[in-house]
């Protein structure tokens, strides 16, 4: 996506657009996009994104560990239901440098705790392609949005296989890098 892009055979709002259209189509029977931020995806991508290496992809964060400025960021839990983050986390700052065009905050369990997407606040995640089965956790509603074609990509994390299980549970390969290789604050 971002190398067609660069040579101009889409623009990143033709992206955003098809993208937050497949959520749309999908997400109300998958439950993987708790926090739509279209609007704001929209005025990134007609103003410009970052030169970077995935300019203009559309992606998705994860509601836990991901701050992102003056967006809520409850980590599936109802005790976090109002707080706001002041300001991005190196993380998400890394991403939006490197182009990627956040499109929203995708389910996790409360305090990402379980190998299932069920959160109380939320409620549960479903497979695209079983929805009777779990996407798994607690990347689930990442693993989900990907799978279903939201996005080609999206933000997770894994401290005891949060990447890796939904990531299986979903027919996707995940990427766990080493320990201290991605800045957790």
């Amino acid at each position: 996506m971002a190398e067609l892009v660069r040579t101009g055979q889409l623009t990143p709002t033709e992206l955003c657009e098809a993208a937050i259209a497949r959520a749309e189509a999908v997400n109300p029977s998958l439950n993987a996009v708790v926090l739509p931020l279209y609007a704001a995806a929209r005025e990134r991508a007609a103003a410009g994104l970052p030169a970077g290496p995935f300019a203009g992809v559309p992606f998705l964060l994860k509601d836990f560990g991901a701050h992102y400025a003056d967006v809520p960021h409850t980590s599936g839990s109802r005790a976090l239901r109002g707080f706001v983050p002041q300001e991005d986390a190196e993380l998400v700052r890394r991403w939006q440098r490197a182009g990627l065009n956040v499109l929203g905050k995708t389910n996790t369990p409360e305090f990402a705790l379980m190998g299932v997407t069920e959160p109380a606040l939320f409620g549960p995640t479903r497979n695209p392609w079983n929805p009777q089965h779990t996407p798994g956790g607690s990347s689930g509603g990442a693993a989900a949005a990907v799978a279903a074609g939201i996005v080609p990509l999206a933000g997770a994390g894994d401290g005891g296989g949060s990447i890796r299980i939904p990531a299986a549970c979903c027919g996707l390969f995940g990427l766990k890098p080493s320990r201290g290789r991605v800045p957790t604050g």
